[in-house]
């Protein structure tokens, strides 16, 4: 284990009406402490979630807007508004890991290529070998997973899922199921995807009101995703009602 808890710095706060500090998830949190290998950050749109992770990648020293702590480059809207206003906590501190972005993938894909092309002999090392705008979004993003990721780092993840068919899925549990298991890997993965929250073992934190710690079955996304399975003529009926 390495990142052991994560605490919001309020003395150093002064308006709670501006950005980020209304999100009320954001606003009532204090510390959060993380116990296991995998974490999971779950909740709406706009529910802080996101923000948090991009604010733990900036204390880490990572690209807010995604790679490592070696990767230059830069994508509007990357700026960790959060991010001088944590305390992050080591046991030990964690040297290597990456911050992936679902929605900026593609403009990390095209820095990659810039490097390749400024310096031939990178040659994608540690990105398998080619480019990644050569591979389907899918391909290309678990080409990164299995190339880049380690076995000794913490990763963090913002929407992994919006490159991953539900097969793609469940080979992306398997890789953090053998990184996790070799007991120097951290993931914390911000997420919509009922698939991915089912990782057995992992810590889940919703977002809302304020950030609970909550069980699998209590999340929002696994109920909607259930009861629409199991019945998904009484949902549509129920959502379009008002078009009849």
């Amino acid at each position: 284990m390495f990142l052991r808890k994560v605490t919001l710095l309020k003395e150093n706060i002064t308006d709670f009406k501006t950005y980020p500090f209304f999100i009320p998830a954001i606003k009532e949190m204090d510390t959060l402490n993380f116990n296991s290998h995998v974490t999971f950050f779950v909740g709406e749109n706009g529910s802080g979630k996101s923000t948090l992770l991009e604010a733990i990648a900036y204390q880490c020293g990572f690209n807010t807007a995604g790679g490592g702590k070696n990767n230059i480059h830069d994508v509007d809207s990357s700026q960790a508004a959060l991010g001088d206003y944590i305390r992050l906590s080591w046991l030990p501190k964690a040297t290597k890991g990456f911050f992936l972005r679902a929605e900026s993938f593609y403009h990390f894909a095209s820095h990659l290529d810039q490097i390749n092309k400024d310096d031939p002999i990178f040659n994608y090392q540690g990105y398998g070998g080619k480019s990644l705008h050569r591979q389907s979004h899918g391909e290309s993003f678990i080409s990164l997973l299995l190339n880049r990721f380690g076995d000794a780092g913490i990763y963090l993840l913002d929407e992994p899922e919006a490159a991953l068919s539900p097969a793609r899925q469940l080979a992306f549990m398997r890789i953090i199921h053998q990184l996790a298991c070799a007991g120097n890997s951290q993931f914390i993965i911000a997420t919509h995807s009922p698939i991915l929250l089912g990782y057995p073992g992992a810590t889940i934190f919703s977002f809302a009101s304020s950030i609970e710690n909550i069980m699998y079955k209590d999340t929002e996304h696994y109920q909607i995703t259930k009861g629409f399975l199991n019945s998904p003529e009484r949902y549509l009926v129920e959502l379009f009602r008002d078009d009849e």
